[in-house]
């Protein structure tokens, strides 16, 4: 099978569990991610979020519907300041650990991975986002972080 990039949207922000969320779908089709399997996605999500730390919080996820029957939300939570507090949910994937093959079924597995090549693109942007309007700025500006997306588009070459 030959690789493709997948289309990458960016809907807007929402808050959940006190935290701000910025958002990345990946798909393999332009329709995007099916209501049933976002409202499933973003139900789970508080359980992957940290507890409050006093740095500003703020969260990206990536939630990727595969090209068989999985689903993944990926959560990258800002905590102490400048790290990464990673968790994620999955469904429809058996060998994650999913009791079934239904997309909106999200359990938490204990694998220790961070997210497959369609869903990494967002980091680096995401990284940097954090470095301009949080750390680097004499008072941090949440709202202009959140305002800085990766582009919308495919998975591919960002560079």
């Amino acid at each position: 099978m030959a690789f493709t990039e997948k289309f990458l949207t960016v809907p807007a922000p929402i808050e959940v569990a006190g935290r701000r969320i910025k958002r990345y779908h990946v798909t393999a089709e332009p329709g995007g991610i099916a209501p049933d399997v976002e409202k499933a996605a973003y139900a789970i999500l508080p359980e992957l979020l940290p507890e409050p730390d006093g740095t500003p919080p703020a969260t990206f996820v990536v939630l990727h519907r595969g090209g068989d029957d999985g689903a993944y939300l990926n959560a990258y939570s800002w905590v102490w300041d400048n790290v990464l507090h990673y968790r994620n949910a999955a469904a429809g994937q058996p060998v994650l650990g999913c009791p079934d093959r239904d997309p909106t079924h999200f359990v938490v597995p204990s694998l220790p991975w961070i997210g497959c090549v369609w869903e990494l693109p967002p980091i680096g942007h995401e990284r940097n986002a954090w470095v301009r309007h949080i750390l680097t700025p004499d008072v941090p500006d949440l709202d202009a972080y959140l305002t800085d997306t990766l582009a919308e588009g495919t998975t591919g070459d960002r560079s």
